[in-house]
Formats: C-alpha cells, sequence, structure tokens
C-alpha cells in the first residue's frame, strides 16, 4: 500500500506561481512513476506531467515550458513547479503514483489550485 499526501494548492493571479508537493509513504519502495494529473469541473482528469524513478520526465502540451515535474527519491517526494500560470490551470491537482510490479496506481486527496485573471 502507497499513501500519498499532497499539498501546496491555493489562489493565485495569473503570471504567478504555485509549488504542488506529494509525500508519499507505505511500501515506498515499490513505486515506480510518479506524476501529476488535474481535474477540472465539467472535464475529465488529464494528466500533467510524470516523472520515472530514474528522473524521465513527460508533460501535457498544455503545461510545457511553464510546469517542471521533480522528484526527491531519499524523500519519497514529488513536485511540481508551476509558473505563468493560466485561469484555464484551474483544477484539483492529483498526485499520482504507479507500481509496475502490481499495476496498481495509487491516488492522492488532491488540491485545489485557482488561478484568478
Amino acid at each position: 500500500q502507497v499513501q500519498l499526501v499532497e499539498s501546496g494548492g491555493g489562489l493565485v493571479q495569473a503570471g504567478g506561481s504555485l509549488r504542488l508537493s506529494c509525500a508519499a509513504s507505505g511500501s515506498v519502495f515499490s513505486i515506480s512513476n510518479m506524476g501529476w494529473y488535474r481535474q477540472a469541473p465539467g472535464n475529465q482528469r488529464e494528466l500533467v506531467a510524470s516523472i520515472t524513478r530514474g528522473g524521465t520526465t513527460n508533460y501535457a502540451d498544455s503545461v510545457k515550458g511553464r510546469f517542471t515535474i521533480s522528484r526527491d527519491n531519499a524523500k519519497n517526494t514529488v513536485y511540481l513547479q508551476m509558473s505563468s500560470l493560466k485561469p484555464e490551470d484551474t483544477a484539483v491537482y492529483y498526485c499520482n503514483a504507479l507500481v509496475i510490479m502490481s499495476s496498481r496506481a495509487y491516488w492522492g486527496q488532491g488540491t485545489q489550485v485557482t488561478v484568478s485573471s
């Protein structure tokens, strides 16, 4: 079992920055990929960014150049640095951890990010 706890969401003006953190606990040795997803009202949950244990990253086109995902394996924590935020980035952001061996995905409780225009 893996538990994920997100922090760092909030209200920010357009053009501002926020950093989200997600701390993993439990069977952290089994985690391979970690990532951030988001879900805006009326929309499906979508991938924002992901990172492998080795540091390979992947980003949604809509956030490339503005968001940076990073991972501290020693702290079992993944971060999402968000810059040049836009109102359309407003959503609940969820942390995700993938255990490849069991093909099981774990989710955090979500943290609200609101970008005002």
